[in-house]
């Protein structure tokens, strides 16, 4: 069969040698011996090799067949889907590959390296035992084959691999865990080929101050005496001199140096070297090794905070499991790549690899790009016994010792730490960094879960540094975005507060092939993401990035009259002055309600002068906007970071909705007829027809050209009753007019039924307390429902608590039936509460009904969605009827709180009547 091969100078402890770096000068003449990486597996599982495969029960079980490697069996059809604590010890896979090595390795040693297999797994080499049983799912182990392998002839590779462990333990720790158990080769397989005489692995220690070493761990040493490194920038260009150490019979040599004035590592500033160290005799350069590191320094300050290079950091994290609907924890670059594009998109600067270590290349692009990292230990609420668990904690750190991104270890989760670990992470780990356990207070740091907004203030204002490692529990729609405002103002700001880690980054729904492709979120234990499971963004992506936007601005939403373009800022970056960063205003105008297209045209743009504003300052920026720039709908400032990437863009309307109504309604010529029975008043003007119910003055029937349409109920008060007192009408110059008084949840109402065809309506209610929504609802049939278009806050829905990241502009979506993270995963969802309202025209199959408002800050309810399965507190009330005006909407809770936990902005609304409105519908073309 054939194999798909890589060389690299070394395989460093990282695992991530970069091919083909730039060797000493000597060393090229001397032809330096290299480390050569030969997979048998693809490299991921966009490039997975067939192995032969059997699996001894479920799917496809008994025979032979073939598998893509890596993968999960389950998401290749083979056994049975199992959630966490459900286990199936019954189910063995078996793998067999055949394969050849050059005739020239036999002079070499080489190593059989798995980097994860679900669970208990065997080796056999030709027919011979690799050597023992490897437990721990999550974890590189590998097998010296040296003499085992037939170079230059074919092999024979047999795997067995058991789904559950038969040490207690590790299914305790691993296997019944909060996610999905997958099985099988699900990382890479490969052989790693060097020289007898080898640099095993390294393990760097690099600070902020230049100052450099490296543990050397060597193996086969005969003839060799010294070892030689060279500090090198990611292009080949060396930085200082080269430096060495005498072996002198060890087995662990370090070499130090110190480099002047070094280029930091920091999340954002990720700057990246590379150490070369080759392993040399009198004779000869016998072989070298390299690995990618960063110098920075990291302090857990005890009783203030978390210093990364002298700088206070406050992290703004998220939980990820490694999860894909189609392919399990087998990964790829490519999702990698996306999947912290995405992190990074929402202004975030950390990530917890919760509850396992991840693929090596997820950290070197948390290295590249930067992230903080905290690498943790399996262990999800049930620990691991120490005997099995300590050669797990050595493959762990020793795999991952080298990434500056990372900045603590995790031992465990929320109970799942065996406490005899703690000083096992530095055995191996010189930098020695934290070891947490997280929901505990531990090293300094107290990362307890789920806290109340309450209790989070109280905990703030004691003695230890706060850093929660989960908070804000995703459920369906709600937490993460909702409620991180106020959390933020305590996480963000507080002295004790290092930030914290919100759970999770994606649902983790798998594509069912048994049960014809649905997508399975195992009721609501897997719907716990910020985005689906094909990484769909959620409303809340959106108010997370706005939050966590390391530029921010004070201005508040409304433009105050008495703005002259000086746009105060408050720079949160920990080391980024604003003067790398760039600021462009624009000057909008929005589409209208009979236009084609949807939002906005750009009339005039410019940038601002660069503002030099040191990290966590505050100033102000001058836009240097034009004279007459109010003449415009809206004022618009986008902000990008040094790399290029938009960090945030506030848009602040210049005109009101009555400017609006006042541009759009139009009273027109001729009259209007009316026609009063003793059920009902019937008006019409043109094609217009409207009949208001005479008993209780609401809307009862809409025509237009003859025709249905089926808008109708309204205004019906959201909050409490309305019984009518009394009821005029008249002709009023050429329009009609019926009022109506009332007792109850509404005051008055008045249509008026203009010649154009515009039906106003004026409507009043006087109304104190807290409540959880307030206004006016209408009926009309969902099922004739094909979209909507409006201008306002979009083009997500928002809840009390979850206001921020939604912009104004004029958007449209068709109609969807959107369940969030229970049934299909269309977003922006249709349904719901949307935010500062201006006009809207809903699509129907009875042809569009537009209506406009004279009045800011009115939310648009769009019928009531569905919830998924046992929905906890993210159950939002919904108000009677279809199509509601609102001036109050309700909050939305998390999976283990309800909304009035999570802080002011969460609290029942509070009304301070009387409120008077106005609004203007238009039916047909």
């Amino acid at each position: 069969m054939t194999l798909q091969r890589r060389h690299f100078l070394a395989l460093g402890a990282a695992g991530a040698a970069a091919a083909t770096l730039s060797r000493p000068d000597s060393a090229a003449a001397a032809g330096l011996a290299s480390t050569e990486i030969r997979y048998l597996t693809g490299a991921d599982r966009d490039t997975p090799v067939d192995w032969d495969f059997m699996v001894s029960s479920g799917r496809r079980s008994g025979v032979w067949s073939s598998i893509p490697t890596p993968s999960q069996w389950e998401c290749e059809g083979f056994g049975t889907y199992r959630w966490g604590w459900n286990l199936a010890p019954e189910e063995i896979g078996h793998y067999r590959h055949s394969f050849t090595v050059p005739g020239s390795w036999k002079d070499r040693r080489t190593y059989l390296v798995f980097e994860g297999s679900m669970t208990d797994t065997e080796v056999w080499l030709n027919g011979e035992s690799a050597g023992p049983k490897h437990q721990g799912g999550f974890y590189r182990f590998r097998y010296d084959v040296t003499g085992k392998l037939l170079p230059g002839a074919s092999n024979l590779l047999e795997v067995t691999v058991a789904r559950e462990s038969a040490d207690e333990s590790i299914n305790r720790a691993e296997r019944m865990g909060d996610y999905w158990n997958f099985s099988g080769i699900y990382r890479p397989v490969y052989l790693q080929s060097e020289p007898m005489e080898a640099v095993d692995r390294l393990a760097v220690d690099a600070r902020a101050d230049g100052s450099f070493a490296v543990d050397t761990y060597l193996t086969g040493v005969t003839t060799a005496d010294r070892v030689i490194a060279q500090i090198r920038r990611l292009d080949g260009t060396p930085v200082g001199s080269r430096f060495s150490a005498s072996i002198d019979g060890q087995e662990k040599v370090t070499v130090r140096t110190t480099i002047d004035r070094p280029d930091l590592w920091s999340a954002e500033t990720p700057n990246l070297y590379q150490v070369e160290v080759t392993l040399a005799s009198k004779a000869d350069w016998l072989h070298t090794t390299s690995a990618r590191f960063g110098f920075r320094t990291i302090e857990v300050r005890a009783g203030d905070g978390v210093y990364v290079n002298g700088a206070k950091i406050v992290f703004k994290g998220v939980c990820r499991h490694t999860s894909w609907p189609t392919s399990g924890r087998t990964s790829s670059k490519k999702l990698t790549r996306d999947d912290i594009s995405l992190i990074k998109e929402m202004n975030m600067n950390a990530v917890r690899m919760s509850h396992y270590p991840p693929d090596t290349h997820f950290l070197d692009r948390c290295d590249e790009v930067g992230l903080y990292v905290l690498d943790e230990l399996g262990g999800w609420q049930k620990k691991y016994d120490e005997g099995v668990a300590a050669p797990l904690v050595k493959s762990m750190v020793t795999r991952d010792v080298n990434h500056p991104s990372i900045v603590f270890w995790d031992n465990g989760n929320e109970g799942g730490w065996n406490t005899a670990l703690d000083d096992d992470f530095a055995l191996y780990d010189p930098q020695q960094r934290k070891v947490l356990h997280p929901w505990a207070n531990f090293s300094d740091i107290n990362t307890d879960h789920y806290e109340t907004y309450d209790s989070t203030r109280r905990i703030l204002e004691g003695t230890t540094i706060f850093m929660p490692t989960e908070y804000l529990h995703g459920l369906y729609d709600g937490g993460h975005g909702a409620g991180l405002d106020d959390y933020w103002k305590l996480l963000g700001e507080r002295p004790l507060s290092a930030g914290g880690f919100l759970w999770s980054f994606a649902d983790e729904g798998v594509v069912r092939e048994d049960l014809d492709g649905r997508m399975d979120v195992n009721g609501n234990q897997a719907p716990d993401g910020i985005i689906g499971p094909f990484r769909e963004k959620e409303a809340s992506f959106f108010t997370i990035k706005d939050i966590w936007s390391p530029i921010q601005t004070t201005l508040p939403p409304e433009l105050p009259t008495d703005f002259t373009g000086d746009l105060p800022i408050v720079n949160r970056y920990a080391f980024t002055n604003t003067s790398d960063c760039r600021f462009e205003w624009s000057l909008i105008d929005y589409a209208g309600p009979a236009d084609r297209r949807t939002g906005h045209t750009v009339r005039v743009a410019g940038a601002a002068k660069r503002l030099d504003l040191a990290a966590g300052h505050a100033g102000v920026l001058p836009l240097r906007l034009p004279s007459n720039w109010r003449r415009h709908d809206a004022l618009a400032v986008a902000v990008t970071d040094p790399t290029g990437r938009q960090i945030a863009r506030w848009v602040w309307p210049t005109k009101s909705a009555a400017d609006h109504a006042r541009a759009l309604v139009r009273p027109g010529r001729g009259s209007v007829d009316a026609v009063a029975t003793e059920d009902g008043i019937t008006l019409r003007a043109g094609k217009t027809g409207v009949t208001i119910d005479a008993h209780t003055a609401r809307l009862t029937g809409v025509t237009y050209g003859g025709l249905p349409i089926s808008l109708s109920n309204g205004p019906a008060p959201a909050t409490g009753t309305a019984a009518l007192r009394s009821l005029s009408h008249g002709a009023e110059g050429r329009a009609y007019v019926v009022r109506a008084e009332y007792d109850g949840g509404l005051a008055s109402v008045q249509w008026r039924l203009q010649p154009s065809g515009w039906l106003q309506l004026d409507y009043s209610y006087d109304l104190t307390g807290s409540h959880d929504y307030f206004g006016v609802n209408f009926d009309y049939p969902q099922a004739k429902v094909e979209g909507v278009k409006w201008l306002g806050r979009g083009p997500y829905r928002v809840w009390q608590n979850r206001m921020r990241g939604v912009v104004t502009d004029v958007w449209a979506k068709d109609f969807n039936d959107t369940a969030t993270g229970a049934e299909g995963w269309t977003y922006p969802e249709f349904k719901g509460y949307h935010a500062d309202l201006h006009w809207a025209v809903l699509r129907t199959v009875e042809g569009p009904i537009t209506v406009v408002t004279e009045d800011n800050g009115l939310f648009l309810r769009l019928f009531t969605p569905k919830n998924g399965v046992d929905p906890r507190n993210t159950a939002v009330p919904f108000p009677a009827g279809d199509l509601s005006f609102l001036d109050a909407i309700p909050a939305i809770g998390t999976k283990f709180d309800p909304a009035v936990a999570l802080g002011p902005q969460s609290q029942p609304a509070v009304a301070t009547g009387p409120y008077h409105h106005t609004l203007h519908f238009k039916f047909g073309r």
